[in-house]
This record gives C-alpha cells, structure tokens and sequence, in this order.
C-alpha cells in the first residue's frame, strides 16, 4: 500500500448529494493487491464525484468533492487550481463516464478558497505521504522566499518551459500559481516567440498521451495490470536480491490421503484438502525446528512465535497470498474453512490489505494441476516458500523391497541470509516427518 501510485476506484458507496459524517465510507478503491475502503475525513455532503467507478488514478488525485452544506456555491475549476485542465489521466474501465474534472496531481495538493470550508476527498488514503496546509495563504500574503503554492499542472508545465517556480505570479486562490500564469509568463518572454513570429508551443497537458508499442502482426499488446505490475517488480527483487537455496524431499503421503478419506466420509464438514494437511504439517516443523522461524531484516533476525502461513491463490489476475494467522493454533477443519474463505474473496478482488500482509512462510500448491515438482521464489520478508507437487504413485523400496507408494515432492525455498542448509534441511525432515505420519500434525 505505502508503495502503490495507482489505484482504481472500485465502486462509490456513497452517492453524490448525500450527507457524510467522519468515518463513512466514501467509495471502495482497489489497489494492486486488495480492496479497501476510503472514508470520509470530514462531515459535509457530498457534492461530486470527480471520478467515475472503475477509474484508474494516480493515488492522491482527487475523486469527490465535500461541501459544508448542500447548498454552497464552488467553482470547481479554481479549486483545483488548474482550470479544470489536468491530464487525462482517468479513463473508464467501462461505459461512458460523464466529464470529470481532471490533475496533474500524483498526491493530493489542493487548498480550499479562504474562508470556505469546501474540501476535496482523495485517493490520499490508498497511500498518498503528501499533503497541503489546511488552508493557502491570502493573495497578498502570498510567500516569496517560503514556500510558494502551485498547481500540480503549473509545477509541470514550467518545469518542461524551464521556468523557476519562483519566477511567476499566482492569480489563482490566495495567490496561487495556476496554469493560466506559466503560459502569461510564457507569452511574455522574447525567447517564447520563434524566428516566424509564431508563438513557441507551451507545453499541453491536453498533448495525446505517448502511445503504447504497437505490436508485431499477428500479436496483441495487453497492458500490464496493477497486479501484475506489483508481482513482477516484486518477484525480481526477490530473486535478485535475496540469496536463494533448494532443498526437496520426496514424502509418501498414503497414511495422509486414508486419513482425509476417512475425515471426508462422513459428510458432516467441508471437504478437506491434501494442502490443509500441508498447513498442519509446516506448523508442525515450526514447533519441532523454532529456530527456523525467523526473517531476515538489516537490523537484526525476526522471530516468531506463531505460525502464520500465507497460501498462493491464482486468480484472473494475478498470484495473491492471504494469509492463514495461528495455523498452529487451529484444527485441520477451521484450516480448510479459512483457506476456502480466503481464496474465494481473492478470486472476487474482496481482500482487505491486512489480509495480505506478514506470514511466517508461503505455501504454493500446484499439485491439483498434476506438476510433480518445481521451486518458488521467496515472498520477502519471509525467509521460506514451500513448492509443492502432485502426490503420483511411483516406486520405492520399503524394508529391501520394492514397492509402490503414493509420492509428493516438496521444494523448500529458502533466503541463506536467514536460515543456513543444516537448519533448513532439519526443517524440511521434521516437515516430512508430519505429513508421512498426519497424527503428528494433528496434536
């Protein structure tokens, strides 16, 4: 969250006209990884949204406008302070929305008219750090020499003119600098004038925006997701960042498949799964091998007491990781039941952000696809990620003699900043230890 810069807004709870108080939810803004609500700063009604459902902004941005009372007059273009002239930076998922007043801004940078409690809600609170003073200084108070007040769209277009800030004079609220004073500075320098005697191009946040790298024929060029921006820049720093190793263990798992058949038949209960015996079994090494339950952090090793287990689900998206708090602590059935809550929501976009964040480790489960084997990279902070593969009968030797047994193969990822090879290794028997004999998991 603290890293996002783009959030859609989701679904607008609160309808324009209708009276909030502190706290009520103004809409449903869905970053990259989880849903979560945006509440009123302060009491008013709600006059406007300045976005429509299903828009991407930049985090900060405003999206409503808050009035003191239904009845108060605003000019919304000088609100804003670029008359009402931002980039397009909003573009409806769906539909057709109606005009939206637009900016530059990528934090929330607007101050009210002097003396009117007129106030502007944002996409501040998926994450913004920046923010103005509650109210601008009068136009005749105006700094020079502090900080001078400008519009997100004037701060740019005189940065592309190589204007100083400081150069211009605000006729905008309380002085300050708007769209409409870089290009009355611009029109007044001899060098804006070129050798034709037409005026130089002032630089247009309306200019189409850059396009996209059109693809080969035969190809089509898909934008990156939110989602999948964040699992890519994630991923890489992961994997570039943190010294991974391997272990595998082979586990017979027949003794843990006749128990969850036998669990399974008497119907009374939600179906268990082969994972949340899994579940059970990491938790299980975890008590045996405590050591291992640390994070790497620069200022010195994470432990931990408990056993919070986050489980990769694949949806439309993207690979989301809820989180299972206490695995320990929980009977394999209220396992089962919370991972099927949890992986449900994250395939509706429904996770709230705590349910996203901390884990002891990450179990990824690709065996329901028939994969035999393959090793995950590390979700960061965690110091582990456990690869698990189909349970496929295969050969294997019981007291000298062949045999036939039902065989899952487990790689345990592993960040050597945390956790050295012995202590990774002793982890990884005590977790094959618990799932080749489920009642050690269990109790």
């Amino acid at each position: 969250m603290a890293n996002a810069t783009e959030a859609v807004i989701a679904t607008w709870v609160a309808a324009e006209g209708s009276t909030v108080a502190v706290g009520d939810v103004l809409a449903e803004v869905e970053t990259e990884k989880a849903v979560v609500e945006m509440n009123a700063e302060e009491e008013g009604v709600l006059a406007k949204h300045l976005v429509a459902a299903g828009t991407l902004v930049r985090v900060g941005a405003p999206v409503a406008l808050l009035l003191a009372s239904a009845d108060e007059d605003y000019d919304l273009a000088e609100l804003i302070g670029d008359d009402g002239e931002g980039s397009a930076q909003t573009a409806p998922a769906t539909g057709t929305a109606e005009p939206q007043a637009r900016t530059e801004s990528s934090s929330l940078d607007l101050e009210p008219t002097t003396g009117s409690p007129t106030s502007a809600a944002s996409s501040e609170e998926a994450g913004a750090t920046e923010t103005e003073p509650a109210e601008a200084p009068s136009e005749d108070a105006a700094p020079r020499g502090g900080r001078i007040f400008a519009s997100p769209l004037a701060r740019k277009l005189a940065r592309e003119a190589g204007i100083g800030i400081d150069e211009l004079d605000g006729t905008g609220p309380g002085g300050r600098i708007v769209r409409r004073d870089v290009e009355r500075h611009l029109a007044s320098e001899p060098s804006s004038t070129s050798q034709s005697g037409q005026p130089a191009e002032v630089p247009s946040s309306a200019a189409p925006a850059p396009k996209a790298p059109l693809a080969a024929a035969g190809e089509e060029l898909v934008p990156h997701s939110p989602m999948r921006k964040a699992i890519a820049r994630r991923l890489t720093e992961s994997k570039s960042s943190v010294p991974h190793f391997y272990l595998v263990a082979e586990c017979r798992v027949d003794a843990l498949l006749e128990m969850r058949a036998a669990a399974n038949a008497d119907g009374t209960r939600t179906k268990l799964s082969v994972n949340d015996f899994v579940l059970k079994a990491v938790a299980a090494a975890y008590r045996a091998v405590p050591e291992a339950n640390v994070a790497w952090s620069a200022d010195g090793m994470r432990r931990f007491d408990g056993v919070d287990v986050a489980v990769a689900v694949a949806t439309e998206g993207g690979l989301l990781t809820p989180v299972v708090r206490g695995v320990d602590r929980l009977s394999v059935s209220e396992v089962s039941a919370t991972v099927a809550e949890l992986a449900s929501r994250a395939r509706e976009g429904r996770l709230r952000q705590d349910e996203l964040e901390g884990g002891t480790t990450t179990v990824s489960n690709l065996g329901m696809f028939g994969t035999r084997e393959f090793s995950a990279i590390i979700n960061p902070p965690q110091a582990t990620i456990l690869a698990v593969g189909a349970a496929i009968e295969s050969p294997v030797v019981v007291d000298g003699e062949l045999a036939v047994a039902s065989v899952m193969r487990c790689t345990l990822s592993v960040d050597h900043r945390a956790i050295d090879g012995a202590l990774g290794a002793r982890w990884l028997a005590a977790f094959q230890h618990a799932v080749e004999n489920p009642v050690v998991a269990l109790v």
